[in-house]
Parts: structure tokens; sequence; C-alpha cells
């Protein structure tokens, strides 16, 4: 297993060795040791989703709250997705940039992003299938997102006409999550990720 660090603070790639014969192939997608060896913490596993979309459907660019925020560990199981990262965290060096990395089921790569940082993919596949485990539960009044086709943002989706939820295109745009103080502060989700105690969850003062 190799895990690099992406352009975006708190992004990594992970690509897993496979290990294949006439038979089939087996490989480790997920090791708790090496990714907090890699981040500095473990990923606290609170949820894990699966997520199935046409080609050409666009979701994103999702987010949480910090405190708690959740960060993500995303793998694609069956096809293709351009999986997307976002800075959105205000006061970033990094602050409004995305990167992308092709996830599908031949190289079987993976991605984790820290608590503050935007989450999107594109599929390029029908029924390109997601599994993503959470650090937190899901939180209604906790969730946001940015719109995905928001031309700051500038994300180069490799799709002619996206398809989008009604959540996602009714979304705001970065300047307007800004103006609003939706969006998480960098410091503040620095803070957060620096109070996690072993076993993933925030120091609790001995409370």
């Amino acid at each position: 297993m190799k895990i690099r660090p992406l352009s975006i603070e708190g992004a990594w790639e992970i690509t897993p060795q496979q290990h294949g014969d006439q038979r089939g192939m087996f490989m480790e997608w997920y090791r708790f040791d090496r990714l907090a060896e890699a981040v500095g913490h473990p990923l606290r596993l609170a949820q894990g989703n699966l997520s199935v979309s046409g080609r050409g459907v666009v979701r994103g660019i999702h987010f949480a709250d910090v405190p708690p925020g959740q960060a993500k560990y995303v793998t694609c199981v069956r096809g293709a997705v351009l999986d997307v990262v976002v800075d959105l965290r205000v006061g970033s060096p990094t602050f409004g940039r995305w990167e992308g990395v092709r996830l599908d089921d031949v190289d079987r790569r993976a991605v984790y992003l820290a608590e503050g940082l935007g989450h999107g993919f594109c599929a390029l596949t029908d029924d390109a299938t997601l599994s993503y485990l959470c650090s937190a539960t899901y939180n209604p009044t906790g969730e946001h997102a940015v719109h995905p086709l928001d031309p700051d943002l500038a994300i180069e989706w490799p799709v002619d006409e996206p398809q989008l939820s009604a959540r996602d295109a009714a979304a705001p745009t970065l300047a307007e999550a800004v103006t609003t103080g939706l969006l998480p502060g960098h410091e503040a989700c620095r803070s957060f990720v620096a109070s996690l105690e072993p076993d993933g969850m925030p120091y609790s003062n001995g409370i």
C-alpha cells in the first residue's frame, strides 16, 4: 500500500497492492495503522456509505461543520469516477483549490480527506459505485454544499452536461458561502484534527 499526500493539506491518495492469479484477486483496501501513520491519527469508523451513480452524474461539493466535521475514506468498487477534493477552509493557503483523482475498479485507489475539506465526484461509467468510510454519522443540520459548477472553483468535470441533484443545483457559490459564514476556518479545522485522541475521538479533558 502506497499513501501519498495530495497538493491540498489533509488529503491523501492511497494505492493498494493487488495480489492476483487465475482464481481472482485479493488486496487490503484499508489499513487503519498505515493510514494513521500517514495522517497522524486513526480514522474513527462511525458510518459506512455506498453510492451508485449513472454516467454523467456529479455529486457534491459536500462538507460538514467543524467540529465535528466528517473525514472520509473513499474508493470505487465498480466502474470509475473522477473524485474531487476541494479546500473550503477559509484562511488556508490552498483555499478554493481543487484536485481530482480517478478512482476505478482497475487500480482500486482510494482517497482520504480530513475534516473541513469539500468532496464531490463525477461518474465516468454507468453504475459507478463508491464505498466510503466516515468519521462521524450523518447530521442533516451540519451538512452543507457548494455548487459544483461554480466558475470560481472551475472544476474540470469530464462531462458535457452534468446531472445534479436538486440540492446541489441550489447550493451557494463559493463566494456566497464565504459571505454567509457557511465555510469552516482553516485554523479551527487544524485545531480540531490536532485534538484527536488515538481512537480518533476529540480529547475529553477528563470529562
